[in-house]
């Protein structure tokens, strides 16, 4: 089955972009995904093909107008998630991006200018609102390459090895490990003697020690959501013992 990307975006040219090369790129030749885009623009219905108007209300910038974005997202057919790319969104996290990569594949609406206007979310409650990070670019078109990107990397095949989309950061909860490889010794940095034991159940031990010590010191906020999971992972088994 394809994964079936659509992006709806001012800007079709910046598809399939980077996402034309690599692994993603050979991924697009071979059929396992592909790439529609649909102009927002083409939805106008004035001679001028006008997308935005100013904010209700008063203040800088444009505002995406409603009646447009909901023809766009009209066109679009049901039986995908949607996702909106905005900065009022929830962060898309790894587990999410892994749910919508066993599916039929996405719809992407992208952003521009100060945003969209809010009753196009009433109208249309099947579009998640999401965000890349905590961060604000131009317009959603990076932020769907990327997560595209994510989604595409986990299609079967797509990737060689394929331990290689499981055993990684955010996947367990935990930021990945750190990774070394030859030489053995660089700039008189040696690479930890427990990874040239050939001891697997070391190894992993000092894996997952790593992985835990580094998202706790990087990342507090992952690593309160990981001890709390695993606390109520450990009271509900004492509970059943």
């Amino acid at each position: 089955m394809t994964f079936a990307a659509t992006i709806l975006t001012l800007y079709p040219e910046m598809f399939p972009g980077p996402l034309g090369i690599s692994l993603a790129g050979r991924a697009l030749e071979r059929g396992d995904w592909s790439c529609e885009t649909v102009q927002i623009r083409d939805f106008a219905k004035d001679r001028h093909r006008t997308v935005d108007d100013t904010p209700a209300g008063g203040g800088a910038g444009m505002v995406l107008k409603p009646d447009v974005i909901g023809a766009a997202l009209a066109s679009v057919g049901e039986g995908r998630p949607v996702l909106a790319m905005t900065p009022r969104g929830k962060p898309i996290s790894q587990a999410r991006i892994r749910e919508i990569a066993e599916g039929p594949g996405v719809a992407v609406l992208c952003g521009r200018f100060e945003g969209f206007d809010e009753r196009i979310f009433e109208a249309f409650p099947q579009v998640e609102e999401v965000s890349l990070a905590d961060i604000v670019l131009s317009g959603g078109e990076p932020a769907a390459l990327a997560i595209l990107d994510a989604c595409i990397r986990l299609l079967p095949g797509v990737m060689g090895a394929p331990d290689s989309g499981v055993e990684e950061s955010y996947e367990n909860g935990l930021i990945e490990y750190p990774q070394y490889t030859r030489p053995q010794e660089w700039e008189g940095r040696t690479i930890p003697e427990v990874l040239r034991s050939g001891d697997h159940a070391k190894i992993a031990a000092w894996r997952k020690a790593r992985s835990e010590d580094d998202t706790r010191l990087r990342r507090p906020d992952l690593w309160e959501r990981y001890s709390d999971a695993r606390d109520r992972s450990a009271s509900g088994a004492r509970r059943k013992d």
